[in-house]
């Protein structure tokens, strides 16, 4: 695999824009695209002129689509057959793949990766979650592995046989995790329904003497150059289970910039809880990684030891019927579901 060349995305790609000018009474069935790695989604139909753009991309079968907004988490897609002839906004660029250099079957595996998304997120203007914006650019500066065009298809040919047993065994698993962690949830339920106590903000239980809720370092902050293979581990959703900390696959940054990122270290006891993906999984930071790092899609909460035990917090989030309910209502976008601090 290291003896594969990397090139640029741009040499293998090409912008390929349908515009379709939007007209007031033709109904345009719409589709949008999911975070990390998720795919294609149609969304509801635009009709009557309800919108404020002036075009729409049409989309063919073997195009690729990147959200300009969100591609830094993984909204890149392919498409196919079932949305040919759809139509995106224009804040989602459509590309063609040089099919003599590119299998655009290795290219949809290679866009699941967290480190392209990650690459992407250091390419991204703006500050700010809701404002860092990507242009087609950004994506033609990415550079991946290209093996042989046979090569790649060997490779995809591999990927897609063991994602078939994968994926049966991975049913198996969840079904055995679920009925578990459904006895687990219950038991904490009926426990935490017999308390008879006022309802407190979180907040009120933060320690004082550090930024309480804290978001990890967004890409610009935090670029996959950055990473190498030891020095101060980064966390990412990954890691983070309701049964404690996953230590397999951990990324690591240079103490130089682990002391760049201070701010978003954590500590011994306190929450790390996954603000997108499966919004509100959580679990208790261990003495083992004190000092660590999260990345983007954690928040970490620092919460004074003194008055509050994490282990109640951790439960109360894992299991509390209310919480289930606040989250639910306070996760904002249907193609990136998440919570703020």
């Amino acid at each position: 695999m290291s003896g594969w060349p990397r090139v640029k995305l741009g040499q293998v790609l090409h912008l390929d824009l349908n515009p379709v000018p939007v007209d007031a009474i033709t109904l345009y069935p719409m589709v949008g695209i999911l975070s990390f790695g998720r795919g294609l989604f149609d969304r509801e139909p635009i009709e009557n002129g309800k919108t404020s753009y002036r075009q729409f991309y049409r989309l063919k079968a073997d195009h690729i689509v990147m959200s300009q907004l969100f591609g830094w988490e993984g909204a890149l897609a392919l498409s196919t057959e079932k949305f040919a002839g759809k139509f995106l906004s224009p804040q989602f660029p459509t590309f063609l793949c040089d099919e003599n250099q590119l299998d655009r079957n290795y290219l949809g595996w290679v866009m699941r990766r967290p480190a392209l998304w990650e690459d992407l997120g250091s390419r991204a203007s703006g500050m700010g979650d809701r404002r860092r914006t990507l242009n087609p650019e950004a994506l033609f500066a990415c550079e991946i592995p290209l093996p042989p065009l046979l090569e790649q298809r060997r490779i995809v040919a591999r990927i897609e046989a063991l994602a078939d047993k994968t994926e049966e065994a991975r049913s198996l698993r969840r079904q055995t995790i679920e009925q578990g962690e459904a006895l687990v949830n219950s038991a904490g339920r009926t426990v935490l329904a017999g308390i008879d106590e006022p309802v407190t903000e979180l907040g009120q239980w933060l320690d004082k003497t550090r930024e309480g809720i804290q978001t990890g370092p967004f890409g610009a902050q935090l670029g996959s150059h950055e990473f190498q293979d030891s020095g101060v581990p980064v966390l990412t959703i990954g890691n983070v289970q309701y049964d404690g900390l996953d230590m397999s696959g951990l990324q690591y940054v240079s103490e130089e910039k682990a002391r760049y990122l201070e701010r978003y270290a954590i500590s011994s006891g306190d929450i790390l809880f996954a603000r997108m993906g499966t919004v509100g999984r959580c679990c208790i930071v261990p003495e083992k990684a004190q000092g660590w790092l999260i990345n983007y899609h954690i928040i970490r909460v620092a919460l004074n030891q003194a008055c509050v035990d994490p282990r109640f917090i951790h439960w109360t989030i894992r299991c509390s019927k209310d919480i289930d309910t606040y989250l639910a209502e306070k996760i904002r976008g249907a193609t990136r579901q998440g919570v703020n601090s």
